[in-house]
């Protein structure tokens, strides 16, 4: 474990350079005993969430998978991904054991000393598809965001093998083989509603040919109600699959202005659309806003995958979709320009979907 420094980091000191440009992450921060959060870390007024926009009554739906079968099962998954973009599911099929394991991996990750996780920042890393960083994307944001990551691009089972991190790379690996089939029949399900009846090679690519994984770290936060986790955005993902701890501190777009706590249920995975389905389902599936909030007494972590075409793919609706006269709302796009358009600004709500509008 870091050692934690004695001297509080004075406000004079340049803490975006500790923090981004030494990567020692807001982690290593957090552990220098911080009376009050630093300026670079205070968001504006209206990225804050308060209590006054929180619906405590209002909840994503939770989908129990035991019957996966049950033709109620697939109308509750599409349901969902069409009313709130968002639902969490239980009984899925992943051992406990599997998910409490790549929990342990997380902590065991963060845990190692700075210099260790230094050697998967971006001027270090063996590979492009491994990247430990802070916050979102630091060169573009006004305000820092609260939280550290490990992020992995899966190429291959020996590309992972040989360059992922050791403390967390089998539990990882085993987290992300055994949520295949549960991705897999998500997809089938929310498929059948659009006209696409079976997923070939080319529909597998789009909407499932490439995979990251991010591990995410909020360290306890000293003014949590000034600042965020992470700001306001939705995926740009086809789905992610979310493992979360039993802190909480995930909310979902509800109405207008107001905000659903995803409280944490112990063994279930929360699902979510991202931006690229939202495309190829031509808007009938929603890729809904979401962000974390900071914590002052514990710290939190997150694991979430997410299933998206592969960079080279175009990305559209799909031709069953429009079969029926339905217009495009959506122009082609080639995938990684979309993720790309994403990556070069801040957090901003829904607006890279702009990008892909016809």
């Amino acid at each position: 474990m870091d050692p934690i420094v004695a001297t509080p980091i004075s406000e004079s000191s340049n803490i975006t350079n500790f923090v981004v440009t030494n990567r020692n992450g807001v982690k290593g921060l957090s552990e220098m005993g911080l009376k009050t959060l630093p300026k670079q870390y205070i968001q504006p007024v209206e990225e804050r969430i308060t209590v006054s926009n929180i619906l405590p009554q209002e909840s994503i739906p939770i989908i129990d998978m035991s019957n996966w079968d049950e033709q109620k099962v697939s109308e509750s998954i599409c349901d969902a991904a069409e009313k709130w973009g968002f639902f969490q599911i239980i009984n899925h099929g992943v051992p406990l054991e599997v998910l409490e394991n790549v929990q342990d991996a997380t902590h065991r990750f963060f845990n190692l000393p700075a210099e260790e996780k230094r050697k998967f920042s971006k001027e270090n890393s063996p590979s492009n598809s491994v990247r430990f960083g802070t916050s979102f994307s630091p060169e573009a944001e006004k305000a820092l965001e609260w939280k550290d990551y490990l992020s992995m691009f899966y190429v291959s089972e020996d590309e992972a093998s040989a360059l992922w991190p050791s403390a967390c790379k089998d539990q990882v690996l085993e987290y992300m083989r055994r949520s295949e089939p549960v991705i897999q029949r998500l997809l089938e399900a929310l498929m059948k509603r659009i006209n696409v009846k079976e997923i070939d090679e080319t529909k597998e690519s789009l909407l499932m040919g490439s995979k990251r994984i991010n591990l995410n770290y909020y360290p306890i936060c000293p003014n949590p109600e000034l600042t965020v986790g992470i700001g306001r955005h939705s995926d740009v993902s086809t789905l992610t699959i979310l493992l979360q701890d039993d802190t909480g501190g995930l909310y979902v777009r509800g109405n207008n202005d107001s905000w659903v706590h995803v409280p944490p249920i112990s063994g279930s995975l929360v699902i979510n659309v991202g931006d690229a389905l939202q495309i190829m389902s031509n808007g009938r599936y929603k890729s809904i806003e979401h962000r974390v909030v900071a914590n002052g007494s514990k710290n939190r972590i997150s694991v979430p995958i997410f299933v998206n075409p592969r960079p080279d793919d175009m990305i559209g609706p799909f031709p069953e979709v429009l079969a029926g006269g339905e217009k495009a709302l959506y122009k082609q796009v080639l995938y990684s320009n979309y993720v790309r358009h994403f990556y070069k600004k801040a957090h901003d709500g829904k607006k890279t979907i702009e990008f892909a509008k016809i």
